[in-house]
């Protein structure tokens, strides 16, 4: 493989400069972390997955007319994304109660939300992500009320389309994390969904036993994140179904 510029280098990622203009490779390493990187760890196949996953994710809103920055996958590990300005929000939706909200607001985890709830965190790790209101993001101009209606509006398609298709294979979206980024068509801007969409950012849990098949299997000790993510994928069909044991995905060169 060529060399090629690193851009920036994340917790789960590294980002490369693309071929062309405006471009942008995306490589998912094996790298997890939690617990705003307190807790780490090497797992052998997570990146294969997570990349697979997230293709899956990316293309299927696409195709239903919500725009992302994903154009393909390259190979294993890496994907052709379009460079985006991204907005420093993580933008949570929320349909039943877990994890931080749980902790908060003292309600019992896994319980039902009236409604999905969107909330926003600042990204920023040294200050460890911290929750913000629309007025914290109006009043530091992280973005403008049109953008914060767009969000929204990207934010519950996501939520449809997620919780749909999670559904159809018997998982329940619990609650999932998203990015936005600016994209420039001369003067005229929109937004996109931007980073990735894979077990890493969502909590996912088997309809019928809760079983946990997302990150919260590494956070909590639960078992293998691997054989998680790799159940998830191959109920999406990302991977072929077999009667075999499960083994854990390597790269091919």
């Amino acid at each position: 493989m060529a060399r090629r510029k690193k851009i920036y280098e994340g917790k789960a990622k590294t980002l490369y400069e693309g071929p062309e203009p405006g471009t942008i490779i995306q490589y998912f390493k094996d790298d997890a972390t939690a617990f705003n990187a307190e807790k780490k760890a090497t797992i052998e196949g997570k990146g294969v997955l997570n990349n697979m996953l997230s293709e899956y994710f990316m293309t299927g809103l696409n195709n239903i007319g919500v725009p992302t920055h994903f154009i393909k996958r390259i190979n294993m590990r890496e994907q052709l994304v379009r460079a985006v300005e991204i907005i420093p929000l993580e933008v949570i939706v929320r349909n039943y109660a877990a994890g931080s909200m749980a902790k908060r607001l003292g309600i019992e985890e896994g319980t039902q939300l009236p409604r999905p709830i969107v909330e926003y965190c600042l990204k920023d790790d040294k200050l460890g992500d911290p929750l913000v209101t629309e007025e914290h993001i109006a009043a530091f101009g992280w973005a403008s009320q049109q953008d914060m209606d767009d969000i929204l509006s990207l934010a519950l398609r996501v939520n449809d389309f997620m919780a749909g298709v999670m559904f159809g294979v018997g998982i329940k979206l619990v609650d999932f994390k998203i990015e936005v980024g600016r994209v420039y068509d001369g003067d005229f801007q929109r937004l996109i969904v931007a980073d990735e969409i894979s077990p890493d950012s969502c909590r996912l849990w088997d309809i019928e036993t809760g079983q946990k098949l997302d990150k919260d299997v590494f956070r909590r000790d639960l078992g293998s994140l691997t054989d998680a993510y790799t159940e998830v994928a191959t109920r999406l069909g990302v991977m072929p179904k077999s009667n075999a044991p499960i083994t854990r995905p390597t790269l091919i060169n």
